[in-house]
């Protein structure tokens, strides 16, 4: 079995518990604030932790409509979370699973923003550059404005 992957690193100026903490909303906060990729995301089994099952209903700015996943990991005292997709047609007919690994490292004046997205192939068939580019692109976009909805609402992060 062959992978791709993509790493996603931007700096930031707040504090790692609130980026994580805003980060950790994804759910309510990235259909707001793109709404062109994220329709919507809900719970279909579980309650948030480890185990706990979504599906991601996309826009009309990707060439998907779902995707379920699963919370893989949770550690809010080292600011990380790790989930799989592992269903819809976000797989492309030629991946298993795409983990993504999201890491918020504090550093001086504030925090640096971490996530590696892991393509697990079926076979030696790997998602172009395209895409690959294509959906950093999309990750960096949603992150920053996830941050900027945060510090929009500090009453709530």
């Amino acid at each position: 079995m062959t992978s791709a992957s993509i790493e996603i690193e931007i700096p930031s100026s707040y504090p790692a518990d609130k980026v994580f903490k805003v980060f950790s909303d994804f759910d309510n906060i990235a259909p707001k604030v793109n709404p062109d990729v994220f329709k919507s995301i809900e719970t279909i089994e579980g309650n948030g932790d480890v185990g706990t099952k979504k599906i991601f209903t996309f826009g009309d700015a990707v060439p998907f409509t779902s995707g379920k996943y699963k919370v893989d990991a949770i550690d809010t005292s080292n600011f990380s979370y790790s989930y799989s997709f592992f269903d819809g047609d976000c797989l492309m007919g030629i991946l298993d699973s795409i983990t993504h690994h999201i890491k918020v490292v504090p550093c001086d004046g504030g925090s640096k923003f971490k996530q590696t997205v892991i393509y697990n192939c079926k076979s030696s068939d790997k998602p172009s550059e395209e895409i690959l580019k294509a959906e950093k692109e999309i990750y960096e976009k949603t992150y920053k404005a996830i941050e900027a909805y945060g510090a929009a609402h500090p009453e709530s992060y």
